[in-house]
């Protein structure tokens, strides 16, 4: 039977183009297929016309249409990026090699309200754009579980912890304010809150043990805090070599990089994820005497998080792309930043790589798409997902072939990355279940949720004077980018 507008398929048919998992090619081009689906995963795929119909068939035509895997976003902060809309794309601090971080993070803190409504917007956000499976590192708020359960997407949360909160006295001087106690209280509250994550009815949530970042925690809760998610068989992510300055601090503290250091104090492994590894010892801003890093992360089978978006703002990138790779580092695309669009990220990746490397062949539409799905699962230690073959998850993406910016389809795969992005997403099921279609998550309602992070933002500009060194108002830390009369 024809299927309601919303009712999730058994059978998609006629699919024009499909991206399909070959163990041996990767990622290949197939065309004119159908696609069984049974308890959430794949069932069959076949050339058009060559699965049985059942007479209780739900069937979507997907004529005109490319169906692939759905995309993994790998790093994302959905609670408090979009509440810097119009605020972080043009601040950076030149004495801190153009990094806002430190500054952003110190006089702006938005309330529990607008992280809610950021995360909504966030997760809407990235259905738009394929996203099915997503890892949230988040400062954590009242109602956060709800949100992630209602989105329909499958979720890898991830609760900070730290010891320290960083601050500023000055441009040029960053501090380390340091309360190990209440790190170590961040991390019981953080682990009572992953109990809850894993045991959640939807089946789609997963917790991540989540120190906040390399700097900010202290050696022996590292230590510890990996041990557990070794123990408990979870996920272990945090923040490494994302900036210079974080780079000095590690080196002054123990004469080393924070590269060299968290694989002496045991906490890179395969079930490690690092982001944005992008300051290494041989990196052009940071050139240290080592040549090891790069050989350390692949050879401990760590995975980064590569998030171009936030560095090429800054005027950095990671040195490169394509050597990575070689190297052997399994690499994985997050978003980091607003807007959490995981295609267009893809997109400043290949930008990225190549001016770094310049070398056009560094890295093309074919090799991001690896990292934004096969890159993730393995990140994720999941065989399931980002790849669309028999007995993977039907975790899935039609996309237009028909809209403007995908015409002409002669490789579809680029006209998505390069052109459209978004625009072109019809459709996106996590498990089988229908949970985007036609520009419009179906778990949301977005209509009050952008009023109350435009109320939460306006707080939060407001506010900036009583956290800021300099006693500053947030327009003044982040002006608007023209004059207004």
């Amino acid at each position: 039977m024809t299927p309601s507008e919303h009712a999730s398929p058994t059978l998609i048919r006629n699919t024009s183009w499909a991206i399909v998992w070959d163990a041996e090619c990767g990622h290949t081009y197939s065309t004119d297929i159908d696609v069984r689906l049974t308890n959430g995963a794949i069932a069959a795929i076949g050339s058009s016309g060559t699965i049985p119909v059942e007479p209780e068939d739900v069937i979507l035509d997907a004529r005109g249409q490319m169906l692939l895997p759905g995309l993994i976003n790998i790093h994302s902060h959905p609670s408090t990026e979009p509440a810097y809309r119009g605020v972080r794309e043009d601040h950076g601090v030149p004495d801190q090699q153009m990094t806002g971080l430190f500054e952003r993070l110190q006089a702006f803190n938005l309330d529990a309200a607008g992280r809610e409504a950021a995360a909504t917007m966030s997760y809407a956000e990235m259905l738009s754009c394929g996203v099915t499976t997503v890892v949230d590192l988040s400062a954590t708020f009242d109602g956060w579980i709800n949100v992630m359960r209602d989105s329909g997407l499958r979720v890898y949360a991830a609760p900070a912890f730290a010891s320290a909160r960083w601050g500023m006295t000055s441009p040029a001087v960053v501090t380390w304010q340091w309360d190990e106690a209440e790190g170590r209280r961040s991390f019981d509250r953080a682990r009572l809150l992953l109990e809850q994550i894993d045991s959640d009815p939807s089946g789609r949530l997963r917790g991540v043990v989540y120190p906040a970042q390399i700097d900010t925690v202290a050696e022996d809760l590292l230590r510890e805090s990996y041990a557990y998610a070794d123990t408990t068989g979870r996920l272990f992510m945090t923040h490494l070599a994302q900036s210079v300055i974080e780079v000095r601090e590690i080196i002054r503290r123990h004469g080393m990089t924070p590269v060299a250091w968290a694989h002496d104090i045991g906490i890179l492994a395969p079930r490690t994820t690092m982001a944005h590894c992008i300051f290494l010892d041989e990196h052009p801003e940071i050139l240290w005497h080592t040549k090891r890093d790069l050989p350390i992360l692949a050879e401990s089978g760590a995975n980064v998080a590569h998030c171009p978006s936030p560095f090429a703002r800054y005027g950095a990138t990671m040195e490169d792309f394509g050597r990575y790779r070689a190297a052997g580092v399994n690499i994985a695309i997050g978003t980091d930043v607003a807007p959490h669009n995981l295609i267009e990220e893809m997109r400043t990746a290949i930008l990225a790589g190549r001016l770094a490397s310049r070398n056009v062949h560094s890295i093309d539409a074919g090799a991001a798409f690896h990292a934004a799905t096969i890159g993730g699962a393995t990140a994720l230690g999941r065989s399931d997902l980002g790849r669309l073959n028999v007995g993977a998850k039907a975790d899935l993406v039609l996309v237009d072939l028909t809209h403007p910016l995908m015409q002409p389809a002669r490789d579809p795969l680029r006209s998505l990355i390069y052109h459209a992005a978004d625009r072109a997403v019809l459709t996106v099921m996590v498990d089988g279940q229908i949970v985007y279609s036609r520009g419009k998550p179906l778990g949301f309602d977005l209509r009050s949720s952008a009023a109350t992070l435009a109320e939460s933002q306006r707080r939060m500009i407001e506010g900036a004077a009583t956290r800021d060194y300099a006693g500053r108002h947030g327009d003044v830390i982040s002006p608007l980018s023209l004059c207004r009369r």
